[in-house]
């Protein structure tokens, strides 16, 4: 059991406890089920599943060097349920028949920008990426025909409803004391960060999403609704 202390990540702490039970009780999707998916579902989850294959290391580092002890255990626990992920889409997609792949361009460019400067700017693109896959991972669940795919779907879509918020409050905390002048410079970055990320998922993965009954444009109006109340509650006053 994590030793907790007072903080106002305590809670945050224990939700991801909580969710780390939950997740031992319920045990894994019946793999043996099979799954059946289009070669352009099954394209889209490879990249995804790299995406959420990582150590983590940088990002333990940051905050770890922030200063808050709980905060830097509930991080750690939000990087074992990203390992996680890639875990469930792993066996989805051996389940289909499919293999994973080693990397790609789209990660390999997102984790390089993630790195280029402290824990607050890791945190504001590591949340393109969480608001993304809301969108994504919703319209697998609710649109894909596959019973396991859309088990899975929904088990990580349910983690990733928890971490949008998470990140979003340490956020909030950085900016506490930022003048207007430089939020409003944040935000415009923030948004120009997610009109690039929005362009390479809809053409990369846009028949995907076709054939789980989500069109570009319609993904792209939830991802964009969804960050827009993002960066409301992070530069609020």
């Amino acid at each position: 059991m994590t030793t907790v202390d007072t903080g106002a990540f305590t809670a945050w702490l224990r939700d991801f406890e909580g969710a780390a039970l939950l997740r031992r009780t319920w045990g894994d999707p019946d793999w043996s089920a099979g799954a059946r998916l289009e070669p352009a579902l099954v394209r889209s989850l490879q990249r995804f599943q790299v995406g959420e294959d990582g150590d983590g290391a940088r990002l333990l580092d940051k905050a770890r060097r922030a200063g808050d002890p709980v905060y830097a255990e509930a991080v750690l626990l939000f990087v074992a349920e990203e390992r996680e992920h890639a875990r469930l889409l792993g066996r989805l997609l051996e389940s289909a028949g499919a293999a994973t792949i080693s990397g790609h361009w789209t990660d390999a460019a997102f984790v390089r920008l993630r790195r280029l400067l402290g824990l607050r700017t890791e945190l504001m693109v590591l949340m393109l990426a969480e608001v993304v896959a809301l969108g994504y991972y919703r319209a697998v669940r609710d649109g894909v025909p596959d019973l396991l795919a859309a088990e899975v779907a929904g088990r990580i879509l349910a983690d990733e409803l928890r971490h949008v918020p998470f990140h979003r409050d340490r956020l909030r905390r950085s900016f506490r004391e930022s003048s207007r002048l430089s939020r409003a410079i944040a935000s415009a970055l923030w948004w120009s960060l997610l009109a690039g990320v929005l362009t390479v998922v809809v053409i990369g993965h846009g028949d995907a999403l076709h054939g789980a009954g989500m069109s570009r444009s319609a993904f792209a109006r939830e991802v964009t609704g969804c960050f827009r109340g993002v960066v409301a509650e992070v530069m609020a006053r």
